[in-house]
């Protein structure tokens, strides 16, 4: 039987740092988690490169908001896959979208050839999809190696019906990733819901200020950040460990 994995949703390299120390199978390396995550600096990316010994997978999203982006912001993205792939990167994470919902298989094709050589993950834009049963046979068509969804719902628990029938259609072609929500205390349920292999979780603990001067009060200009927490990453590791121990017979086998 196969184990059980968990990718961690990293937004700094001490983020990635911890999740690595915490048993994480691989980190996607982000910034600004509190806008869903969009691109990290080069430096982030290569230091991250550079120090860990686990994969690093690369989120590509060049702003906050909906998924429809432009030529210019695609050609901003393709430069930012081109220097994932001089970094050495194992993969990347993507995913473009048509105004009507659709998946934009034509700019998505042109960021899937610029990662040739580098595992491609379809990222949460899936879950803007109007059709989703259409949309994962575009995504699979595309080529993408895996797809992280909460299952078009506000979390992977409440989408969990809809994931194991995304995992049923899949017949193992692509690897159907939960992502959103997932704690220490659901993430065997998720598992048991769905049956899924891998599982996406920040792991994070809010940081405060690390001032002495107490701060001002300046709207959204806050002192704190959030970090993923080595402690937070192993509870969950853990917890995938022992279901996988258990062998349940009614696990199905998604790809990995």
């Amino acid at each position: 039987m196969r184990n059980l994995v968990l990718e961690v949703a990293a937004n700094s390299v001490a983020s990635a740092l911890a999740a690595e120390a915490g048993g994480a199978a691989r980190v996607e390396l982000c910034s600004a988690l509190e806008a869903g995550g969009l691109t990290p600096s080069h430096a982030a990316i290569a230091i991250t490169r550079e120090r860990l010994r686990i994969p690093v997978h690369v989120l590509i999203r060049p702003r906050a908001g909906d998924f429809v982006f432009d030529d210019l912001e695609c050609e901003v993205m393709q430069r930012d896959i081109e220097t994932c792939k001089a970094l050495g990167c194992a993969g990347v994470v993507l995913g473009v979208l048509r105004p009507e919902g659709d998946v934009d298989v034509p700019r998505c094709r042109v960021l899937i050839d610029a990662a040739r050589g580098m595992s491609v993950t379809f990222h949460r834009a899936f879950d803007f999809a109007r059709d989703p049963k259409r949309a994962l046979e575009g995504i699979i068509a595309l080529g993408c190696g895996r797809l992280l969804t909460s299952g078009q719902a506000a979390d992977a628990m409440a989408g969990a019906p809809l994931i194991r029938k995304l995992i049923g259609q899949a017949q193992e072609r692509i690897t159907i990733m939960p992502g959103g929500g997932i704690t220490a205390q659901n993430i065997t349920a998720i598992a048991e819901a769905t049956g899924a292999r891998e599982f996406h979780a920040s792991a994070k603990q809010r940081i405060t200020t690390r001032m002495d001067h107490p701060p001002p009060t300046l709207g959204e200009m806050e002192g704190v950040h959030w970090q993923t927490d080595a402690a937070e990453v192993r509870v969950r590791v853990d917890a995938l460990r022992t279901l996988s121990s258990s062998a349940h017979p009614s696990r199905r086998n998604p790809s990995q």
